[in-house]
Parts: structure tokens; sequence; C-alpha cells
């Protein structure tokens, strides 16, 4: 019996050492990015993004939880404009504020994260015409510290983070394509 005991220790911790050197394999980076055609000008869509009080018509983060408190800095749209939230295990707590507003082309955005865990990002949206269209792009990249190499292991966050950047996308094409 102590044997079996021992040798189950063994092959278990064989297997999480396995996964621990996984993890650190993954790269020091993430990115995630998803680009729509939208058929409206830049400058119709870029006001939705460039004021953090419009994100409530169309990010796909605001309707998860609708007792979430949010304050806003001493302006809410453009370069220096500040938002913070906190919300519920869904949404949890953090503060964005845009470094960049290159009117209607780009706009960068520093994201911390306070919880569910602590990260340090950021997000950038660019506009560029194509045709009748705009090809909108939402990406987030930055360091993707151990712990994040960890969960990547487990969940695919190109997928995860993905889906709420097409949903995002999907009703800023809907609020703007006319």
């Amino acid at each position: 019996m102590l044997k079996a005991v021992a040798i189950i220790a063994i092959v278990l911790a064989a297997g999480i050492a396995g996964i621990l050197v996984f993890a650190a394999t993954k790269p020091d980076m993430f990115r995630v990015e998803r680009t729509l055609a939208v058929k409206a000008p830049a400058d119709a869509i870029y006001p939705f993004i460039a004021d953090f009080q419009r994100w409530t018509s169309w990010s796909p983060y605001e309707g998860r939880d609708p007792d979430m408190k949010r304050a806003f800095g001493g302006t809410t749209q453009g370069k220096g404009a500040t938002y913070a939230w906190d919300g519920n295990k869904d949404i949890g707590a953090g503060r964005m504020e845009i470094l960049e507003a290159n009117t209607p082309s780009r706009l960068r955005i520093k994201l911390d994260f306070e919880r569910p865990f602590e990260g340090h990002n950021i997000a950038e949206f660019t506009f560029v015409p194509q045709g009748g269209a705009t090809l909108v792009t939402w990406a987030m990249y930055g360091p993707a510290p151990f712990i994040s190499k960890l969960m990547q292991v487990f969940v695919n966050m190109d997928n995860m983070i993905g889906k709420d950047f097409e949903t995002g996308l999907a009703n800023l094409k809907k609020l703007t394509e006319k």
C-alpha cells in the first residue's frame, strides 16, 4: 500500500513539474487581436471608442454586471481621459487611461487590471479606410508573467478574449452602419 502511494506521489509530482516546465516555455508577451470591416467612415466609429461614457453602448464587458461601479476622470474622452470600474467576479476591477488619440486613425489605452488578476496591458484600436468601409482592429497586448503562462496551459486566451473583441466590434458595426 505504501509503495502504491509513493508511486502515485512521484507520478503526480512529475506531472506538475511537466506542466510548470511547459508553462515556462510560453512567450513572455501576449497579443490578442480582431478586425472587422464596418461600412461607415472612421470618424463615425471613433467617437464611440474615444469617449469612455459611450462604451456602455457597445462594450461586451459593460452588461455583465448591472451593479458595476464606474468612475470617470476629469474628462471622459481623448488623451488623458480615465475610466475605472469595480464589478463582480466576471468583471473584476481596473482602470483605463487614453494614452494616444489620433482622430480618427488610432487610439491607445493603458489598461490596468486590479482583480481578479493584476495585469498591465495596452489596448489599441486602429481604423483603416478600405473602399466604402473601415477596417476596425481591436488589439490588447502586454507582458505574460508566469501565472499568465500557467493559465495559458489550460485556457486559450486568444479564443476567450477574442470572442469578446468580436462581440464588441459587431456591436460597433450595428451602431454605426446605416
